[in-house]
């Protein structure tokens, strides 16, 4: 017979690959994201942020992505506009994406652990993160990326379930549900401490071999 799983294995060993679920035409993927980004937008699951955000900032990009761009939470710039990453840091990731990886930022799909702009930018607490991982899981399920680029701490930890510092994180490739993960450093750590962005660009190379082979 076979072990029954361990109560305590993180979910994303359970859950079946990614790549083994049906795979969405583009109409079928854009009418579920959709249809998901009201619900998302009628959230009250954490009273706080349903009470203090502009609104919810869903995600953004190609619904056909070979790589998503996986974030902490909107900040203030981003709950204005409901847009992922349109600040100071936001225009550093573009210039990551398009100037460091030579493709285009509509080419990929942006999301965020908490849709959800935090007071005061905060870090996420844990019960806001575990309200919103079932929103982040079936975005993942829809876009169905071959990778997926964890930006900082907050995404690092939580999609791989993790309590390891990113960087011992970086610098390999993870799984996550048969996606390749790559790990780096929030583009916001980034502008306070510019020495390290040595480091992000040789876990962008990294990702860019991955994504070559």
């Amino acid at each position: 017979a076979t072990p029954a799983a361990s109560p305590t294995a993180p979910q994303g060993l359970l859950a079946p690959p990614i790549h083994s679920l049906p795979v969405l035409s583009e109409s079928q993927r854009s009418s579920k994201m959709k249809a998901m980004a009201k619900e998302v937008a009628g959230c009250t699951r954490c009273a706080q942020l349903a009470s203090t955000r502009t609104q919810t900032v869903f995600g953004v990009g190609n619904l056909q992505p070979k790589l998503c761009f996986l974030g902490e939470a909107p900040g203030a710039d981003e709950d204005k506009q409901g847009i992922p990453f349109v600040g100071r840091a936001g225009r550093l990731l573009t210039d990551i994406i398009e100037k460091g990886m030579k493709i285009s930022r509509e080419d990929v799909y942006i999301l965020n652990v908490l849709k959800c702009r935090p007071p005061g930018n905060r870090n996420p607490l844990p019960d806001e993160v575990a309200n919103c991982r079932g929103y982040l899981e079936r975005q993942l399920e829809i876009l169905q990326p071959k990778f997926i680029c964890c930006l900082g701490t907050v995404a690092a930890q939580n999609l791989l379930e993790t309590t390891v510092a990113v960087g011992k994180l970086r610098g390999e490739v993870h799984d996550w549900r048969g996606i390749k993960v790559v790990v780096t450093y929030h583009p916001s750590y980034l502008l306070r401490n510019p020495a390290a962005k040595k480091y992000t660009w040789e876990d962008i190379q990294l990702l860019m071999k991955q994504m070559d082979e």
